[in-house]
């Protein structure tokens, strides 16, 4: 487990599922994302079994975030499907949006893949019509680099090269 001033920082388990269904079925969260649907219970499930499947093969991933002891959001970094480096990744449950711990998870897995994982490279991606998704990337330390081509969508690409 790990922990910022705020939060709590643990591996996903199977009991966050009701959590994480009711917090991707939320169109304001999903709405940004090349597809705005709302995941449904199955999509929800592969979604924990993907960050599950995750833990077990490398020993970190995106973490359950706990804020006094409440679920509020999921958060860190996992190896990228489609590009070099670790991809740092934040959601939190739209309760909890702007209380400044988007920037607090996405500074806590910075540090962690540089320090602990020694990761070379960390990237971000947020498509250009989710500002404030953009605006935490910068304020981790990534830097804009491009636009890419994901699901369809142009989507910003940031990167984080931690000399390594």
């Amino acid at each position: 487990m790990w922990k910022t001033s705020r939060l709590r920082l643990r591996a996903p388990q199977e009991d966050d599922f009701a959590f994480l269904q009711d917090m991707f079925s939320r169109p304001e969260l999903t709405r940004h994302r090349p597809d705005p649907t709302p995941d449904d219970e199955t999509a929800s499930r592969e979604r924990l079994t993907r960050d599950m499947a995750h833990w077990a093969e490398y020993g970190f991933g995106r973490w359950a975030v706990l804020q006094g002891g409440q679920r509020i959001g999921f958060g860190g970094v996992a190896q990228s499907q489609y590009y070099d480096g670790l991809n740092l990744f934040y959601h939190l449950h739209p309760d909890y949006w702007g209380h400044g711990y988007a920037i607090e998870i996405a500074r806590a897995a910075v540090s962690f893949a540089r320090d602990e994982l020694r990761a070379p490279l960390i990237i971000g991606l947020a498509r250009s019509v989710n500002a404030a998704s953009q605006r935490v990337l910068v304020r981790a330390g990534l830097v804009y680099q491009r636009e890419v081509m994901l699901h369809g969508a142009l989507t910003g690409l940031f990167e984080l090269r931690t000399g390594q």
